[in-house]
């Protein structure tokens, strides 16, 4: 096989950014899309304060998840990203980086990349 038909087969990075107004604050959300995966990073801010890392196994109905950087008592990349690995079956990276004063925010964001998810799930 040449290395233009190899190239053909590895699958480029892409890159998907949308935002929402979720109760008064402007939420920004950027997907990358990786082979075999993707990473979501979730905030108002340019800031990755944390990183969290989940994947399906077939000894657990519930994918495997670890904190890769971050404060520990902050499980809502944990959280999320556990959730959208047993959704899409796929490797996630998630950074969770907003203040955790409402838990509404957070339904409401999980909610918000659900929608994502249906419209354009070719981003994921």
């Amino acid at each position: 096989m040449s290395e233009t038909q190899d190239a053909e087969k590895i699958e480029s990075i892409s890159v998907h950014n949308f935002s929402e107004k979720i109760l008064e604050q402007l939420v920004h959300f950027h997907v990358m899309k990786l082979s075999g995966g993707f990473f979501l990073w979730v905030g108002s801010a340019p800031l990755l304060s944390n990183l969290a890392v989940s994947m399906s196994s077939k000894y657990d109905s519930m994918p495997l998840s670890t904190l890769v950087m971050g404060d520990p008592s902050n499980t809502a990349p944990n959280s999320l990203s556990q959730r959208l690995a047993k959704r899409t079956r796929k490797q996630v990276f998630v950074s969770y980086s907003l203040p955790m004063t409402d838990s509404n925010v957070s339904l409401l964001v999980e909610n918000r990349i659900k929608k994502e998810l249906e419209l354009h799930p070719e981003h994921f």
